[in-house]
């Protein structure tokens, strides 16, 4: 049974850093693209990152840096300063093809990030 378990959400003030994680198990986890996503309220589930099983990193926030890591099964989400429009739910997502990961892929519950002063 895949399980997909965020980590690390909560209130944050603007500026501050902030480290997101995602523990997985249920599956061969190096054979899995694994992507973060965020749902701000009132909008739809956007890609944040991606970390390929190929190893390949795309980050398609400034702000935001995601890692792997094979043998503990989890992935990360490094924020550095972050804004007021970081504020959202962020969900782990896990997918053979992280192209096809809404679709096909598995979620997590999602952590609550909130970035208020």
């Amino acid at each position: 049974q895949v399980q997909l378990v965020e980590s690390g959400g909560g209130l944050v003030q603007p500026g501050e850093s902030l480290r997101l994680s995602c523990a997985a198990s249920g599956f061969v986890f190096r054979e899995y693209d694994m992507s973060w996503y965020r749902e701000a309220p009132g909008k739809e589930r956007d890609l944040v990152a991606v970390a390929q099983k190929s190893g390949e990193i795309t980050n398609y926030e400034d702000s935001v840096t995601i890692s792997r890591d094979n043998d503990k099964r989890t992935i990360s989400l490094q924020f550095t300063n972050v804004k007021p429009e970081d504020t959202g739910m962020y969900f782990c997502n896990a997918a053979r093809s992280w192209n096809l990961g809404p679709l096909t892929g598995h979620w997590g519950q999602g952590t609550q990030v909130t970035v208020s002063p």
